[in-house]
């Protein structure tokens, strides 16, 4: 029913609907942690969980509908979702272990990992986004220093390409070895090495997906000066080769 309820209210107040991930959003509906959301290219939401309406002050999920991040955010939180949406559109590439604030129960602002993804059609054109945001749940003495760990965490998206090194990567965190690899830990469930390698083969396995790009250049954009390295580590990591995860992408 609920499903029928949102899909009804979207397509008499914009006549599209994008009804294939509407139970994605149903299904999280009593993971009070746990924030859900399907929107439109137009940054319109199309389906939310029930906790996504609880934080933003709404009386039901369906309320959401139509509406975009300005509408039902406070600033500075909507105009950085707003940004990441453009650049997913723009790009085509979303973003995983997004360590960013959010909203918290009673409206109180808190540290989330978001993970978003563009919507693709038939066609390959991209016609959605969908996400979600989990809670981390930490001590205040830890809390307060997510800020520096987001901006490095942020940095380590951003620069996979360059010869990144932990003790740069720490001391941008104001953290010293020892202690970024132990909150990287507690965040990820990864060593931060383990974190920076998963990081570089997440964007390999998207280049290689939806590029013609030679695995060689994929390797060299991704981080690695040898091909061969760089072979490895992908098998190791993702089970194939590169070639062999490009031919299952292209046949799926």
């Amino acid at each position: 029913m609920h499903l029928q309820k949102a899909a009804a209210i979207f397509r008499k107040r914009f006549g599209e609907s994008i009804d294939g991930l509407l139970p994605i959003a149903d299904l999280f509906d009593n993971i009070s942690d746990i924030l859900i959301f399907v929107k439109d290219r137009n940054f319109r939401y199309v389906a939310v969980n029930e906790t996504f309406a609880s934080r933003c002050g709404l009386p039901d999920k369906f309320a959401a509908i139509g509406h975009t991040a300005r509408e039902l955010y406070p600033e500075p939180l909507a105009e950085a979702f707003l940004e990441q949406d453009k650049e997913i559109l723009a790009t085509g590439v979303g973003f995983h272990d997004r360590l960013e604030m959010h909203l918290y129960p009673g409206g109180r602002s808190g540290w989330c990992l978001t993970y978003k993804e563009p919507i693709r059609g038939k066609d390959g054109t991209i016609i959605g986004i969908c996400g979600c945001s989990r809670d981390l749940a930490a001590p205040a003495d830890k809390a307060k220093n997510y800020d520096a760990l987001s901006k490095t965490v942020d940095f380590i998206h951003r620069h996979y390409d360059e010869p990144l090194r932990l003790p740069q990567l720490a001391e941008m965190a104001g953290l010293s070895v020892y202690q970024f690899d132990q909150r990287i830990r507690s965040l990820f469930h990864l060593t931060a090495g383990q974190y920076l390698v998963k990081v570089r083969i997440d964007a390999a396995c998207e280049q290689l997906a939806s590029t013609k790009e030679p695995v060689a250049q994929i390797a060299l954009a991704c981080g690695y000066s040898d091909q061969s390295a760089f072979s490895r580590q992908f098998k190791q990591a993702v089970g194939v080769s590169p070639l062999a995860y490009r031919k299952r992408m292209e046949g799926s």
